[in-house]
């Protein structure tokens, strides 16, 4: 699989231990960066690109990262076409592919031991997304709005 991986300064170390494992699992890892440490960086170049990347590459799923995940997730989210979710724990990475679909994970670098993030994103990875017709729905609602601007009806 495709995986497109961003980050910051404070998700650098991550990412770098990410593309190394990811690669030895076989996936095919599309690195946006940033290529060297600057303590000073800011996340959305990165992770805008990472998502670009995935709205673009039919099949592969992203990978942002920084010190929380939310400012990653928050840039991923603004490319027209991703669905990131910020995981915390397996349980959050696996929900968001079963139930959103998502093709973008967030891991806060600073949250997690590098074990536990490698879990959350071989997780998120190995994960399908379950095709049930009410996340279908609600999937739909969100990617009606993002195109139109238009609030989904009140039940």
């Amino acid at each position: 699989m495709r995986v497109h991986i961003g980050s910051d300064h404070a998700g650098f170390e991550l990412k770098n231990h990410l593309v190394q494992h990811l690669k030895a699992a076989g996936h095919d890892v599309v690195d946006h960066g940033p290529a060297v440490y600057d303590a000073v960086d800011d996340y959305p170049p990165y992770c805008l690109r990472a998502g670009e990347g995935v709205a673009k590459d039919e099949g592969s799923l992203g990978i942002v990262i920084g010190g929380s995940g939310n400012g990653e997730q928050i840039a991923a989210n603004k490319v027209k076409g991703v669905r990131a979710i910020l995981a915390w724990s397996t349980d959050t990475a696996r929900l968001g592919r079963e139930h959103n679909n998502a093709n973008v994970i967030s891991v806060g670098a600073r949250m997690h031991s590098e074990d536990e993030a490698t879990g959350f994103v071989d997780t998120f990875l190995a994960t399908d997304y379950s095709g049930e017709d009410r996340h279908t729905r609600r999937i739909d609602m969100l990617s009606a709005y993002e195109s139109t601007g238009e609030l989904p009806p009140l039940p």
